[in-house]
């Protein structure tokens, strides 16, 4: 495992971290006894940073993850979110109550003193300009109840709004071989800036793992079947907005460009860790087996020449059109 620094903070996070998503609901049943073993097999893998949200599971994988935090004991650090509980889901309710009542709930579920970590959840976009919001963020660090915060945002244009708060230590975007935008348009002003990339959704909702074809089918309750459309929130969410066959023609065609015995997720979640304005990639993972081969990434050489200029020409043949100015 190979770590990075978080901006400016004083957090040296594994580039292959752990997004806690799927062990708290919406990517089909999983048991709580497999996702501790998930965990678990994170740690053995050298992963310390995990990142999750009150709103998954509403606090199923809070609480998991806090459990495992305390069962190992080491230096781990724990990311949550915070926002996507109010309903309806404006910027009004991003005020002090809201957010206060918010933090002590996750503390509450992590059995936690003090956050490592809490992001805005991917805010209305008026938030970003409402200085009290982040003013407040300042008075939960000075209280104790969290070291830093940064923002999960949904647009390159927030972002970009959200680090010119000088205190904002991380952002949290969608970026893989399908959302290639970030690094056109944002990277360089968060190295600028001192601020890290927790980039999310790294293998385009498990796209870019290679498993899936046209007949792949989806549980009910797996918002890869009830979000393709963006009926329950942000379509870019799901398969990094790309149209599913879209992107299958594009993974095979991104196939023959991997390295020999170099599976396609693994190059993929590389492709990411070759910015070095990207502080980790934090792909979910249910089972002991996904994790171990998600980081197994993080000790890949260097991508050649030839893969990171076939998975441009991709993008821009294939993926652009649909994804590239809507986010």
């Amino acid at each position: 495992m190979k770590y990075r620094r978080l901006g400016n903070s004083e957090l040296n996070v594994s580039t292959i971290s752990m997004g806690c998503w799927a062990i708290g609901g919406a990517w089909g049943s999983v048991s709580d006894e497999e996702s501790r073993r998930a965990l678990l097999a994170a740690v053995d893998c050298g992963i310390n940073f995990f990142d999750t949200a009150d709103v998954y599971g509403d606090g199923r994988s809070e609480r998991l993850v806090g459990e495992i935090v305390r069962q190992t004991g080491g230096q781990l650090y724990v990311a949550s979110k915070a926002g996507r509980r109010l309903q309806p889901h404006t910027a009004v309710g991003y005020d002090r109550a809201h957010l206060t009542a918010f933090l002590e709930r996750t503390l509450s579920n992590l059995k936690m003193e003090r956050l490592d970590l809490l992001q805005l959840h991917c805010p209305p976009s008026e938030v970003y300009y409402q200085p009290e919001v982040f003013g407040i963020l300042d008075d939960l660090v000075k209280a104790g109840k969290l070291r830093y915060y940064g923002v999960s945002v949904e647009r390159v244009e927030e972002a970009l709004k959200a680090i010119e708060y000088p205190q904002v230590r991380s952002i949290q975007i969608i970026y893989n071989l399908f959302r290639q935008r970030p690094a056109q348009r944002l990277f360089a002003r968060c190295i600028e800036q001192g601020v890290g990339i927790l980039a999310r959704v790294p293998l385009a909702s498990g796209l870019l793992s290679g498993k899936f074809s046209l007949s792949s089918s989806f549980a009910a309750d797996d918002h890869r079947h009830f979000n393709r459309h963006g009926e329950a929130f942000d379509v870019g969410e799901t398969f990094s907005g790309v149209p599913y066959e879209v992107g299958l023609s594009a993974v095979e065609d991104l196939r023959t460009l991997c390295p020999a015995d170099v599976p396609l997720s693994q190059a993929a979640l590389r492709w990411i860790l070759m910015e070095e304005a990207v502080t980790c990639a934090i792909p979910g993972g249910k089972t002991p087996n996904q994790v171990a081969d998600n980081a197994a990434a993080a000790d890949l050489p260097a991508l050649d020449a030839a893969f990171l200029r076939g998975a441009t020409q991709i993008y821009e043949n294939k993926i652009k059109p649909w994804v590239h100015q809507r986010w």
